[in-house]
This record gives C-alpha cells, sequence and structure tokens, in this order.
C-alpha cells in the first residue's frame, strides 16, 4: 500500500501535537522527519520495526524504557544523536517507524498511514487453527449469500410467473442445502 508523504507529514504533525514523550529529542526527530520530505518518502510505519532491517521504535510516556530505539543490522541503538545521525545519513534508506502511544489502535491518523511490514507479515502470528476457523467462517457467509440470493431470484420468477426459472433455482437451492448437510455429517464422522 502506497502512502504519500503529505499523509505521514499529517501524522507526524498530530503526533507531535498530542503524544507526550519522556524527551524532548523525540519531538525534534519527529519535526525533523515530518519537515525532510526527502527522508519521509523512505519512511514506512509499520507494526514489528524491530524485525526490520532499520527500525525506529517511538514510545510515549505510558510504555516503560527508552522512548527511541534504532534497530540496525541485529543492533539496538538508544542514544537520540546516533539515531538523528544515523536518519540524516542515510536518508535514502528506508526506515521502518513503530509507534507505541495510548490508544494507537483507536487513532483514525496512525491507522491511515500504517502499511504491511515486508520483514514481518501480520498473519504469521496468527494460529493456524485460527486461520481455517476464519476460513470457515468466511465459506459459510458465501454460501448463505448464495443461499439468500437464489431465494431472492426464486422470489423474483415466481412474480414473473416464470417456471421453468423457479424449477431451476429451486433445484440449485436443494443441491446446495444437500451438499451443505453432507460437509456437515462429513464433518461429524457421520457416512
Amino acid at each position: 500500500m502506497f502512502i504519500n508523504v503529505r499523509e505521514k507529514k499529517n501524522f507526524l504533525t498530530w503526533m507531535v501535537n498530542h503524544v507526550s514523550f519522556s524527551r524532548r529529542e523525540v519531538f525534534w526527530i519527529l519535526n525533523y522527519l515530518s519537515n525532510h520530505e526527502a527522508i519521509l518518502k523512505n519512511v514506512h510505519f509499520v507494526e514489528g520495526a524491530d524485525q526490520t532491517s532499520r527500525g525506529l521504535q517511538i514510545s510515549d510516556l505510558s510504555v516503560a524504557g527508552e522512548p527511541m530505539k534504532l534497530f540496525l543490522k541485529g543492533k539496538v541503538f538508544t542514544d537520540t544523536d546516533q539515531i538523528f545521525h544515523e536518519i540524516r545519513l542515510n536518508r535514502t534508506e528506508p526506515l521502518y517507524v513503530e509507534c507505541f502511544f495510548e490508544d494507537a489502535w483507536q487513532t483514525s491518523e496512525y491507522l491511515s498511514i500504517l502499511e504491511d511490514n515486508p520483514f514481518a507479515t501480520w498473519d504469521s502470528t496468527i494460529a493456524e487453527e485460527e486461520t481455517e476457523a476464519i476460513e470457515k467462517y468466511f465459506q459459510a457467509k458465501e454460501q448463505e449469500a448464495q443461499l439468500k440470493m437464489l431465494y431472492a431470484q426464486i422470489d423474483q420468477a415466481l412474480e414473473d410467473g416464470n417456471k421453468d426459472a423457479f424449477l431451476k433455482l429451486s433445484d440449485e437451492v436443494n443441491r446446495q442445502i444437500l451438499a451443505d448437510a453432507q460437509k456437515a455429517s462429513n464433518k461429524n464422522g457421520v457416512s
């Protein structure tokens, strides 16, 4: 997903004005990013910045520990001067930024600029059982929608007095219902 520089800049401006940090240097670096579009075009807001080749975690007062951590090729830096110079000197390199602040997942400004982390996909943290349950849910909803559409078409055929369409659609509904019943009995071990 492509997030334009203006949206990133708007988010950083929002963050500077609405989020509190334990060190003023965090504000300085956020303002620096916001005011340098050449750098900002290479900034990507993600989850799991610590899993990237060049990631920056920014934390507000509600999070214990350092307010800013730079992850660079397996090493962690917390000195804001080092972080600033790394960002400034490597402005053409992708920088993956993760923000921790209160109610982040209820903040539209943050959610609108969040991207998938190419180093750690979101679905890698979901258990296989949950994935199967989600797939079954969507299959059930799809079958439900198909039946609903067929019933609507049957109603229309009745209103139009179209006997052939009515019989054809009724047979399709019966086939789907029978197929669903067979799937359910197979799943429960009944033959």
